[in-house]
């Protein structure tokens, strides 16, 4: 037996970088745990990271090159790739091809590709997925501080006297993060927490403060709250006078705005924004945490401006627990703006309208060329495919088809595009069913390379197991397409030669005095590479060990060396609410989910807490609607096209009136029409090119719907049917991954005749049935309502339910009735009658990593558990990753009976 070996790698989600230290057994990860000493997390971990073991699934791995749909070499297919695009280009110019690359790409990848395109190709044709989550951040930081550069860090959070969390439901998108900030309160009671969010969440559940103002309303929120630091003595004017410039015309816009009318335009009660604005003036150090609710939107980078232009002026930046801090959604976006993945960027920070800079990184990359303006950004560049401009795009580990608005122009493009190449880890997914040429990538855990998180921290991503199949590293493809493409300057022997070149470019001699500066790691032998512990920028001869604190003594990156303030004129959504489309719907993250579920929609334990993709909707509206709860909902908007998006409705009292919100997750891997980006429209900040994500009219309608079918599939089963091929007939259907195998939840206008027949024909070619000697089928009920169910040797294989409505079964009874080797009469008997044991009603999964369901815990309160920490000691929930904490806060106040609660108005 192989020694077990333990490697320190990075998390695979989002921005916060946490480290995690995996045990390797043979070759294989056998277990992972948190890292006691990464300073993103100290021993945390969230539900999804925990369970990233449990993802590493290879039946649906990409594993050989295909061009057309069929298995070709490397060499062919980097032949085919090389040669599309140089033909391309000599047929319509360097500007008639693109990358779209991704936030999920290591830094070395993404510098390649940058490389490739920009100092080979020519062209400013490379964006990044990215462009939807951060661009916003990242242009304000640039114009106000003359660089993208975050002046804070996680510590801050903990230090700080204030933390407002603007268009960020934390709890649930960076769990680790919230969970630091809650145990700094428990050290520092002092401490205060605002909330500011159109919706109650997991997040405003647990703060001193919510306000719950009108979506789209923030820059109008801070440019009241810079009015109210100017009237009531809260502008430090040593720092403005002596670090800042433009403040007059910030604050001539800002004093348009006084408290009275910005509560009126924000729909919150005067004495809540009077409440929160003091606390700011008052406090000595202040946190403002944003992420995609405030980029999202048509204008986004103002609404960041109005959030810096609050903290310049009251000098709380740049110091211990204040500033403003931008919390990146991937676990590499900000190591993609260090290399320049976005379009309007060089490397390095560098501006690719400046001929200096371009002639710095031309000389140094010994490149053919440089492309000398901005190429096309995210939403621009496939206008552009759909216009036929450009006519080969290569796309590296991101999903457009599921990610970017307006889903129906996506696919026209991506139809009508000659040469479409995608590199990825999986077989199948949305965007790949558009593909030309597809390429087998390494995904975490085969990757090496490094990451830089949210708070520009750089770790390493090591590789523990072996590459699957022929896939391969994305730097390594880009450097053998390049290669076949004639170019030189790509013969890496090792990725630490990527990085180590990447990092002599950010030194000393390039042209302008930026902070972002690694030229301290461009010496690295591979050992050194190998062993590189986690460390935040610059790192150079000056910060050996990178420094935490950046703009300390008040120098920007500016010509002037001064901070600039910018005026704001506060700009709700581009489209209103009208009488065809009523509602505005907002989107955003699950706690347990994440962008398009390629991962952890192969947890079992990732996919208990939220089964499917839901409209949440507040009763009032609902009731208007004629509608009940678990009803499918068609949604349209002006650009959705014929086909609606179908859920099922969710009530959701944290709502105002006339909104609405849906994850992003669903796609057609897993739904019939629940793809969210279906519904918004193209867009986006002019300054940025981010799209408007988080509102959209929609209108909302009743559906037809007159049969509804369960289905539970156990795994045997799933191995050897055609499932996609069967459900093309079927009006809506959702696909769940758990433990015995899938949960197939359907629904018809026109019911199914004969729903035995066709569960047979589902199944009939399966070779478990076919060298299976006792099989057996049993149905009852008749053509409406029945029940059906699929043995062999009286082992479980498929249960089938069908009714006028949805017929609510446990999922723990499912689970255990699966998992058992023989069924009893009596569980035949259950199943056949739909009535599952009294004793697994447990309600809804509340906390995964324990699998604590809802039930469990009402009892447990109920007989007087009234904390947290008591549920935690009895149950478990709660003392992981602490995600499921807001909701235990809220059973707890639902039924304990002794607790005496404080009510206050709701804003």
């Amino acid at each position: 037996m192989q020694p077990e070996q333990i490697v320190e790698s990075t998390c695979a989600y989002c921005g916060v970088g946490c480290g995690i230290d995996i045990t390797k057994q043979g070759g294989k990860a056998t277990k992972l745990t948190a890292s006691a000493g990464h300073p993103a997390n100290f021993g945390r971990l969230c539900v999804k990271g925990s369970n990233l073991i449990n993802t590493l699934d290879v039946s649906g791995r990409l594993l050989v090159p295909k061009v057309n749909g069929e298995s070709v070499s490397w060499p062919d297919a980097i032949e085919q790739v090389a040669s599309g695009f140089a033909d391309t280009i000599k047929k319509y110019g360097k500007n008639s091809v693109a990358f779209y690359v991704s936030g999920q790409l290591l830094t070395e990848d993404y510098y390649l590709a940058n490389k490739l395109m920009k100092g080979y190709i020519g062209s400013g044709n490379i964006d990044t997925n990215s462009r939807l989550c951060m661009s916003s951040a990242v242009a304000a930081y640039k114009r106000s501080f003359g660089e993208d550069v975050v002046p804070c860090n996680y510590r801050d959070l903990e230090t700080t006297q204030l933390l407002l969390i603007t268009g960020s439901n934390a709890a649930w998108t960076h769990p680790v993060l919230f969970q630091r900030i809650e145990r700094a309160r428990q050290v520092n009671p002092n401490m205060k927490v605002v909330a500011i969010d159109p919706r109650a969440t997991a997040t405003t559940e647990s703060v001193d403060y919510h306000l719950a103002i009108k979506p789209g309303t923030d820059a109008a929120f801070f440019n009241g709250l810079l009015s109210y630091l100017s009237l009531y003595g809260g502008l430090d004017d040593n720092y403005i006078a002596q670090h800042t410039e433009g403040i007059d015309d910030a604050l001539d816009v800002a004093k348009l705005w006084p408290i009275e009318r910005v509560a009126a335009y924000c729909d919150i009660k005067l004495s809540q924004l009077v409440q929160v604005y003091r606390l700011f003036s008052q406090s000595s150090s202040a946190i403002t945490m944003y992420s995609m609710g405030i980029n999202q939107s048509s204008s986004g980078v103002d609404k960041c401006q109005s959030i810096i232009n609050c903290h310049l002026a009251s000098g709380k930046i740049a110091k211990q627990g204040s500033g403003p801090f931008s919390i990146t959604g991937q676990p590499n976006a900000m190591g993609g703006r260090e290399v320049g993945g976005l379009a309007n960027q060089l490397t390095a920070h560098l501006d690719i309208e400046n001929a200096e800079h371009r002639d710095y990184v031309q000389t140094y990359w010994q490149s053919p060329v440089m492309a000398n303006a901005a190429g096309k950004s995210a939403v621009a560049m496939f206008d552009a495919i759909e216009r036929g401009e450009i006519k080969a795009v290569w796309i590296m580990a991101t999903n457009p088809l599921v990610s970017l608005p307006e889903r129906n122009k996506i696919e026209r493009a991506l139809t009508n595009c000659p040469l479409v190449v995608v590199s990825d880890c999986v077989a199948n997914n949305d965007t790949l069913a558009f593909a030309n040429i597809k390429l087998p990538a390494t995904p975490w855990l085969e990757k090496n390379g490094t990451v830089t998180n949210s708070e520009r921290c750089i770790s390493r991503q090591r590789s523990v197991q072996p590459a699957c199949g022929e896939a391969r590293h994305d730097w390594q493809i880009i450097a053998d397409v390049a290669s076949a493409m004639g170019f030189s300057g790509f013969e890496y022997q090792h990725v630490s030669d990527v990085f180590t070149e990447f990092a002599g470019l950010t030194g000393a001699k390039q042209p302008s005095d930026r902070l972002f500066d690694i030229s301290g790691l461009a010496d690295l032998s591979i050992k050194e590479y190998d062993n590189l512990s986690p460390m935040q920028w610059p790192i150079n001869q000056k910060h050996p060990n990178g420094c935490s604190r950046v703009f300390e003594k008040g120098v920007f990156s500016t010509k002037s060396k001064k901070a600039q303030f910018f005026a704001v004129e506060p700009q709700l959504a581009k489209l209103a609410p009208t009488k065809v489309f009523p509602f505005s719907l907002n989107s955003g993250r699950l706690r347990d989910h994440w962008h398009s579920m390629t991962r952890t929609s192969l947890a079992a334990e990732l996919t208990q807490h939220t089964t499917k993709p839901y409209l949440y909707i507040n009763a009032v509206e609902l009731a208007a609607l004629d509608m009940l709860e678990n009803d499918i909902v068609a949604i349209t908007s002006a650009c959705s096209g014929s086909e609606p998006v179908l859920v099922q409705a969710k009530l959701d009292n944290g709502l105002r009136k006339q909104q609405c919100f849906m994850p992003i997750h669903w796609n057609q891997q897993f739904a019939s029409a629940a793809n969210v980006s279906r519904l918004y429209p193209s867009i986006v900040d002019e300054a940025s090119g981010q799209p408007e994500c988080k509102q959209v009219p929609v209108a909302i309608q009743k559906t037809q719907f007159t049969q509804f079918i369960e289905c539970h599939i156990s795994e045997v089963l799933l191995n050897n049917i055609k499932l996609d091929s069967s459900l093309k007939s079927i009006g809506f259907w959702l696909k769940n991954n758990n433990e015995y195998g899938l949960q197939l939840s359907m629904a018809n206008e026109v019911a199914i005749a004969d729903v035995l027949l066709w569960c047979q024909q589902l199944v009939e070619s399966n070779q478990a049935i076919e060298q299976s000697s006792n099989i057996e089928w049993l149905s009852f009920g008749d053509d409406s309502t029945c029940s059906i169910v699929l043995m062999t040797n009286k082992k479980l294989l498929l249960s089938c339910s069908v009714g006028g409505k949805w017929l609510e079964i446990e999922s723990t009874w499912t689970q255990h009735l699966f998992a058992k080797e023989a069924l009893a009469f009596s569980d035949i008997q259950a199943l056949l009658l739909g009535q599952s044991s009294s004793e697994f009603s447990l309600g809804k999964q509340v906390c995964s990593c324990f699998n604590v369901a809802e039930n469990s815990i009402v009892d447990e309160i109920k007989i007087g558990t009234n904390t947290i920490e008591g549920l935690g000691k009895k149950l478990k929930c709660g003392t992981n990753c602490g995600s499921c904490k807001p909701e235990l806060t809220q059973l707890i106040k639902q039924h304990n009976k002794n607790m005496v609660v404080e009510i206050t108005e709701v804003v």
